[in-house]
């Protein structure tokens, strides 16, 4: 699952933002008391006993995962000034030791079939002060670094509706399903045991501006950079989420995103074939 955002008016220094990799185990676990903190404490996840007992979001694929942290340099309280993050899982490591994090609720075996290079994006958390758009755009440019250092062609992972009451959902999923399914080649499939059908109203009977504003900004966020949707939601309800699948080639990163990588770097974003854009 991934956080839904609630975006914040709250003003703080955009250029004491840093975005980066972590770069030991004691950040790490900051960004797994992040975790706790915001699905656990503010979201109402229900956390086994060691995890409340440390107050840490843990799994064992916090071992083999790349860890993004957005930090505020501008505050002075150590490992605290981490206040978001987001966990990548590039497909050689997924493959090397055992599977995605995702395949735990979707058939993802036509991306894997796609023949291009898989990231998954997962555990994407940010304090609420921080859920504001620069941020966000900050978060985005590191991904956008990450994604070309690596040759990814596709990224995909569980994106969250808060709650799990699929009626008080239903015009949210059933917009996702007609405006945004993913093409058959490539569209992941909620596990046959899991699946929650999001084809709950005719297309006809609804605002399709009214469903995407009343999404989660990441959700939004997602679509924006040209994401599509796999078929079939998913209710965890450990995290208290109804999640979906979003599924996102790299190519299709607003080209804002291209530009910004280019510049600083002077490399050239994979296609999903693995071409210069």
């Amino acid at each position: 699952m991934s956080t839904l955002w609630r975006m914040s008016s709250h003003s703080f220094d955009p250029d004491k933002i840093e975005v980066r990799l972590t770069k030991n185990d004691a950040e790490i676990e900051a960004a797994q008391r992040l975790r706790y903190t915001v699905f656990y404490e503010e979201y109402g996840a229900k956390p086994d006993k060691e995890m409340k007992r440390q107050k840490r979001d843990m799994d064992a694929y916090d071992a083999i995962t790349d860890h993004l942290v957005v930090i505020d340099k501008g505050c002075s309280k150590g490992l605290d000034t981490i206040v978001g993050t987001y966990r990548l899982l590039r497909q050689s490591v997924a493959e090397e030791h055992g599977e995605f994090y995702t395949s735990h609720e979707y058939d993802i075996q036509p991306l894997i079939d796609s023949g291009t290079t898989l990231l998954e994006l997962g555990r994407s958390c940010v304090l609420p002060d921080y859920r504001t758009r620069p941020v966000l755009q900050k978060m985005w440019q590191e991904i956008a670094h990450y994604v070309a250092d690596h040759d990814i062609g596709m990224m995909f992972g569980c994106a969250s509706l808060h709650g799990t009451n699929i009626d008080e959902l239903s015009e949210q999923l059933a917009y996702l399903y007609h405006y945004h399914l993913a093409d058959p080649s490539v569209c992941p499939r909620a596990l046959d045991e899991r699946f929650v059908d999001m084809n709950l109203h005719a297309k006809k009977d609804l605002d399709a501006k009214k469903a995407f504003m009343s999404l989660p900004p990441l959700i939004k966020g997602y679509i924006r950079l040209g994401a599509s949707i796999g078929n079939g939601a998913v209710v965890d309800e450990q995290f208290n989420t109804t999640d979906i699948c979003i599924v996102m080639p790299t190519a299709q990163i607003t080209k804002k995103y291209l530009n910004h990588y280019e510049r600083v770097t002077q490399k050239i974003m994979p296609t999903k074939q693995g071409k210069a854009v």
